[in-house]
């Protein structure tokens, strides 16, 4: 076992394939960023009032995932800093975080408390009141004399999980505050988000807004060929594989996120294999890693009551497909497994009875389900019953490997087994 770890280990010394690996990871911020200078104009045109002591509109920016929403905000942000120094008689904060990151957007507490730890401040991580903790949010933005940019990225995950209560507070802050202003820069990857907030909350938040639209595959190509040429050693991409990356990532909308990861992995996959070149079976390796690792990914970072709606529809799916395979039934209605949303709820209830959980309406479960069908995890079919009226219909849409693997994920939350 000694030799062999050694030879692997040889291996990557050699190192033909990456020159400079870092320039595909998602923290790395490109000295350009092609196909949106049109977005950065507009964002920097809508902040650049800070640099007076002005506060600006609060904005809101919005597009699918991979289409620079936040490298063209962070660009901006960087721009804005620099000049900084320049401007007189007030301190300028730009706070950025995502609200996606586990433990922090679950609750209106540990957002605050976060938020309040980046400008310097401390609280305990529970214990306190909620209205104690935005008091003392209050107050160290208020300390001094500033203006506060806080960047809020996936801003609809926090919106899932608590409500839009928390954004109406937020905006509303300025009216408590004597020193200071904070300007609020929403980033949410629904393209329908805003719908669904209180017209209140989205007079506030949006007063002003940027679509990014999605890229097309030529302008991915581009955007990987520029990659490329940072990341990779000379030769070693086969020809078609950066135009077969940028295919991948067409279909899903447009994401130049995916098609950076797919290159990456693929040359990832190419190093492992002792290869000298990246090429297009490593591109469709990659492609089935990343699909698989996605699914699996979401299910690990969703909220513990939607992880229990999962588990319900996957244990009727399974306990349906069982029954057919032992009594061979023909109901239309069972088979692939097809369950309807009804019989989830009924299940979900009692898992979140014997696990001592709040239970959440029909309503927030339907909802859930749906959010399921967007992702891909699972295929919903409105179906008629006739004078039964319409009913949805509910198959896995996830492999039977993948199943298992997000089954164990979720039993492993919610410490089952």
């Amino acid at each position: 076992m000694t030799k062999e770890l050694d030879s692997i280990f040889e291996s990557f010394d050699k190192n033909n394939i990456f020159k400079d690996k870092s320039v595909l990871q998602t923290n790395y911020q490109p000295r350009e960023i092609p196909y949106r200078d049109e977005q950065i104009k507009q964002i920097a045109s809508i902040l650049a009032p800070i640099l007076r002591g002005e506060k600006p509109s609060n904005l809101f920016l919005y597009g699918k995932t991979g289409t620079g929403k936040t490298l063209s905000v962070q660009y901006v942000k960087e721009g804005l800093m620099k000049r900084a120094d320049k401007t007189n008689g007030f301190n300028l904060r730009i706070e950025y975080l995502n609200c996606k990151l586990k433990k922090i957007s679950d609750t209106e507490y540990r957002i605050l408390a976060e938020l309040i730890r980046k400008l310097g401040g401390e609280v305990p991580d529970t214990g306190l009141p909620t209205e104690s903790v935005y008091n003392r949010f209050i107050e160290i933005i208020d300390s001094e004399k500033q203006l506060v940019i806080l960047i809020l990225d996936e801003i609809d995950q926090t919106v899932k999980r608590i409500s839009d209560g928390f954004l109406y507070n937020l905006t509303r802050l300025n009216s408590e505050l004597s020193k200071s202003q904070i300007c609020i820069v929403g980033i949410s990857n629904d393209l329908t988000f805003l719908e669904g907030l209180d017209p209140r909350v989205r007079s506030s938040l949006s007063e002003e807004e940027i679509v990014f639209p999605p890229y097309n595959a030529l302008q991915l190509k581009e955007i990987l060929r520029i990659r490329a040429k940072e990341v990779f050693k000379e030769d070693v991409m086969n020809d078609g594989v950066i135009e077969k990356c940028a295919a991948f990532a067409a279909r899903e909308h447009g994401d130049a996120r995916r098609a950076l990861d797919l290159l990456r992995i693929s040359g990832e996959l190419a190093e492992r294999d002792g290869s000298k070149k990246v090429m297009i079976k490593h591109i469709d390796e990659a492609n089935n890693k990343i699909e698989r690792d996605k699914i699996l990914d979401i299910i690990k970072t969703e909220p513990k009551q939607f992880q229990l709606v999962l588990y319900s529809i996957i244990h009727l799916v399974q306990k349906g497909k069982n029954l057919q395979t032992t009594f061979g039934k023909k109901d239309d209605a069972k088979k692939n497994g097809a369950i309807f949303t009804g019989d989830v709820y009924n299940h979900y209830h009692n898992l979140c009875l014997k696990n001592k959980m709040e239970i959440l309406t029909q309503r927030r479960v339907s909802d859930i389900i749906q959010e399921f069908d967007m992702l891909g995890i699972i295929n919903v079919r409105v179906i008629s019953k006739g004078r039964g009226g319409r009913m949805r219909e509910i198959t896995l849409a996830m492999s039977d490997n993948i199943t298992e693997k997000a089954k164990e994920i979720i039993e492993t939350s919610l410490h089952y087994g």
